[in-house]
């Protein structure tokens, strides 16, 4: 008898260990914008502004105009974003910014943060506003140094390092976004396309972009990061 209740101890420790992991979870729950808050200038002084932000046969839409930004309440740190999305009609331009913080800091409509572009072409490119992070081959992907910054009229485009890892306009891309202390990782349809280390900010919220072109969402999933769920 006491073999037997030794023996179930040890299992539900097991069982236990098992469902312990880090649990996914969705950022948007395909009804409604719970969870997020708009930020578009052009709303401010005229109600009659449309969102830009929609829900619509179960994803997420931004419509690309006027411009401004979808963000979460929530502040999140140490993650693992998988975003998969599709410019259903032309192509076009968004990101995901990641550590955003303060709205307006840059031309009066983005929020200090770390861009991961989506633009068609340059999906996984770094664009900071008014946060910084370093990568290799530093000058080669940013331009001269002297021209280096973060904000208004200075180089905070780093190029992504490949080309031809998009998906085709209209079919779906899959973006995989990884937070881990000051370093951000980015894959598009499962290849490493950009790293960054030595970040000047490590948490924040999640914003998503209404910047001239209709892009769909219908998938946006996050995964807190401990050490045994790291991707090398």
């Amino acid at each position: 008898m006491k073999h037997n209740i030794l023996f179930l101890i040890v299992l539900f420790a097991a069982v236990s260990c098992t469902n312990s992991g880090p649990k996914t979870v969705s950022l948007f729950n395909g009804t409604d914008l719970s969870g997020w808050h708009v930020d578009v200038p052009a709303m401010d002084n005229n109600p009659d502004t449309i969102n830009p932000f929609i829900v619509r046969n179960g994803m997420l839409v931004s419509l690309g105009t006027p411009g401004g930004h979808l963000i979460t309440d929530s502040i999140y740190q140490n993650y693992r974003l998988v975003a998969e999305y599709r410019f259903a009609g032309e192509p076009g331009n968004c990101g995901v910014l990641v550590h955003a913080s303060t709205s307006r800091a840059l031309y009066q409509m983005f929020p200090k943060s770390l861009e991961v572009q989506m633009m068609h072409e340059n999906a996984g490119d770094f664009w900071c506003i008014v946060e910084d992070i370093t990568v290799p081959n530093m000058e080669e992907r940013r331009g001269p140094k002297e021209e280096w910054g973060i904000t208004e009229g200075k180089r905070r485009r780093i190029l992504n390092l490949t080309d031809g890892s998009e998906n085709p306009v209209g079919e779906w891309n899959s973006m995989t976004v990884e937070c881990l202390d000051d370093k951000v990782k980015v894959w598009v349809n499962g290849n490493l396309v950009n790293y960054g280390y030595a970040g000047t900010a490590t948490k924040g919220q999640i914003a998503v972009q209404a910047e001239g072109s209709e892009v769909e969402f219908r998938k946006l999933e996050l995964t807190p990061i401990t050490e045994l769920t790291e991707t090398e």
